[in-house]
This record gives C-alpha cells, structure tokens and sequence, in this order.
C-alpha cells in the first residue's frame, strides 16, 4: 500500500522467468499484486543499501580510531555471554 507521499508509474522489463516468478508471489498471497512485489523488492534493496552505508562509516571509522585493547576484550565478553544465552 503507497502512503501519502506522492508516486509516480515506471515501466520495467522483465524476463519470461523473473515474472513468472513475480507473478507465483502474488497467486500465493505474499503479495496483493505485481507491483506491490516490486515495491517490496525496491525497499528491500534501498534497506540493504542503507545497511551497506552504515556498515562502511562504521569500518571507517575504527580505522580513524581502533578499538583499545580494553574495548576489544568487553566485546568477545559480551558476545560469549550473548552466545551462552542461546537456547542452542
């Protein structure tokens, strides 16, 4: 479903396959149509995109200023612990 921002229409091509793919989405009720399934495929690329960015600031800047010894030791903790918690 659009929300109040305002759209605009695009033509896309697609193979004989990838729609056949698009078009089994939407029979199966994951989707109310081909477009909302493009909707959903278009977000989920802009998301992991955004994903990327975040991810490479973050690389970026423990390069600029790397973890202490002290910060790099409270981390492997904290994700033992995290780790002893699951219910494995």
């Amino acid at each position: 479903m659009l929300n109040d921002m305002t759209s605009e229409q695009i033509a896309v091509r697609l193979s004989k396959d990838l729609l056949a793919k698009l078009d089994a989405l939407v029979r199966s009720g994951l989707y109310e149509s081909r477009a909302a399934a493009v909707r959903a495929g278009v977000e989920a690329i802009a998301q992991i995109e955004r994903r990327r960015e975040v991810d490479r600031l973050i690389s970026e800047g423990y390069k600029r200023t790397p973890p202490t010894h002290g910060e790099d030791a409270a981390a492997l903790e904290s994700l033992r612990e995290a780790i002893a918690e699951e219910p494995w």
